[in-house]
């Protein structure tokens, strides 16, 4: 359960820098000037979101349970090695004007923004993994918070000063290393 909830929060921490929800999170900062309103509103969105996920890939793996399905698995966290390399943008996801107030905006955009990303992706695979939905949910939240709290208080001070392209490398290598791994497990090379 430990070690799910601590590769859950680093798979997801390295992730979600450069992603399109941190940097949601910054235009929501920018615009809204609330930042604890924002800080809650992802948080929530955040544990919803991914208990989902994390339910969904658990319940999947337990259907699915079988050497064909772990190996669909260990793919999975290889290919979000490679998509974590992409940088995303916001484009068309930014929030328009809003009645709402910053925690409603928020918790509904990051919910929504959050749908098919990569972290949720992440999320998915990280519960077929580890069959512990508390554990992923937990960490991946704890992931999602360390690295948008600081963007809704630094914002783009912050962006400009992280090197994003290493970041994004260290997140695909630690994906690739987690695909890799159970892969070998699941080949018998390493006792799983």
């Amino acid at each position: 359960m430990f070690e799910a909830f601590l590769t859950s929060s680093a798979v997801v921490a390295l992730a979600e820098i450069g992603d399109k929800t941190q940097l949601l999170a910054i235009i929501l900062a920018t615009r809204f000037h609330r930042p604890w309103e924002i800080v809650a509103g992802i948080l929530c969105a955040t544990l919803a979101n991914h208990f989902l996920a994390a339910l969904l890939g658990e319940q999947v793996a337990n259907l699915l349970d079988g050497k064909a399905f772990r190996y669909a698995v260990a793919v999975s966290f290889i290919a979000m090695a490679g998509w974590t390399l992409v940088p995303d943008r916001m484009d068309d996801d930014a929030p328009r004007e809003s009645r709402y107030g910053a925690f409603l905006t928020t918790l509904v955009a990051f919910f929504l923004v959050e749908m098919g990303d990569k972290t949720q992706i992440a999320t998915i695979a990280l519960g077929a993994r580890f069959h512990s939905v508390l554990a992923v949910m937990a960490g991946t939240t704890l992931g999602m918070m360390a690295a948008n709290v600081p963007a809704v208080f630094l914002g783009e001070a912050l962006i400009a000063r992280v090197p994003l392209g290493v970041v994004r490398g260290l997140a695909a290598l630690l994906l690739l290393a987690v695909g890799l791994w159970v892969l070998a497990q699941t080949a018998g090379v390493l006792p799983g």
